[in-house]
Parts: C-alpha cells; structure tokens; sequence
C-alpha cells in the first residue's frame, strides 16, 4: 500500500528553524492532499497543515505565517518549513497522506512521527 518515512526532527532553540520532510512510497495510484498533524504531551492531535496534490495550502492559526508546507509531486514528498520556532510548537509530528489505491480505493497513510523540541 503506501509507507511514509520522516525525517528532519530535532532540538532547536526558540526563534530557529526546522525543515520536516515526508516521503511516501508503496503501491498506489495516487498522491492526493498530504499534510502534518502535530501532538503536544497532554494535548490532542491538532492538524498543523495541509496541501493538496494541486499546490493549495491550509495552515492551523497557531502556525500561520511562521510555518510554510510545500510538496515534490515527483518525489511523492511533502515538507514543512518551521520558522520562529516556539516552546509551544514542541510535539511529536506525524504526516499523512489520502492515497488512490488500484481502482478507487482510499487509503490513508501515516508517517511514524517525528520529534520536534523548542527549548533554550
């Protein structure tokens, strides 16, 4: 079916950069919307950002204007740009992607998460 792998967590200290990235590979016929969900200890999962296979972008209030979402259509990748990081941005992140199987099978597919720490 289809396997997302991340990468590009880390520690960085407040105000600094991160880039996540996510490649999906497997058996499918397509690529549709991909984004990031993120999840803070003792919060629920809040969806941080999205993007459609045509380029359109949705970002979460908390992180609009600092964080930017982008994909490689070829690469079947989607990436997430973090800027003026903050202690409140620190979560585990987790990508998905809505998958076209063989047919008209849905499938949606999720990344292993990936940890993001904000601290001085």
């Amino acid at each position: 079916q289809v396997q997302l792998v991340e990468s590009g967590g880390g520690l960085v200290q407040p105000g600094g950069t991160l880039r996540l990235s996510c490649a999906a590979s497997g058996s499918f016929w397509s690529i549709n919307t991909m984004g990031w969900f993120r999840q803070a200890p003792r919060n629920e999962r809040e969806l941080a950002a999205t993007i459609t296979n045509g380029g359109s972008a949705s970002y979460a209030d908390s992180v609009k204007g600092r964080f930017t979402i982008s994909r490689d259509n070829a690469k079947n990748t989607v990436y997430l740009q973090m800027n003026s990081l903050e202690p409140v941005d620190t979560a585990v992140y987790y990508c998905f992607a809505h998958a076209t199987l063989a047919g008209t099978t849905s499938y949606t597919a999720w990344g292993q998460g990936t940890q993001v720490t904000v601290s001085s």
